[in-house]
């Protein structure tokens, strides 16, 4: 095999694994939103955003805190509720 070709895939073979850990630790608190979680993944992979709306109790802020902590960073939550308005 290709020298260059087997590093490409050990390097593969770390991340992946990486990324396994990180969602089934996220999984131990948040279940049934594997979708979502995907979609915070790649935000952070690709340096992007991500807009969580949705009514209350549908687990937002408990899926960003429960990443953040399995990735040991730090959380702020941001609410744009109308007690904020001067």
């Amino acid at each position: 095999m290709n020298p260059d070709i087997k590093k490409t895939t050990d390097i593969i073979t770390e991340q992946t694994q990486l990324f396994e850990s990180l969602r089934r630790e996220v999984n131990k608190v948040l279940v049934g939103q594997e979708k979502l979680l995907d979609r915070m993944i790649i935000a952070l992979i690709t340096g992007g955003h991500i807009l969580l709306e949705g009514v209350p109790g549908l687990a937002k802020t408990t899926a960003i805190k429960t990443l953040a902590q399995a990735l040991g960073l730090d959380f702020h939550r941001i609410s744009f509720t109308p007690d904020l308005l001067p």
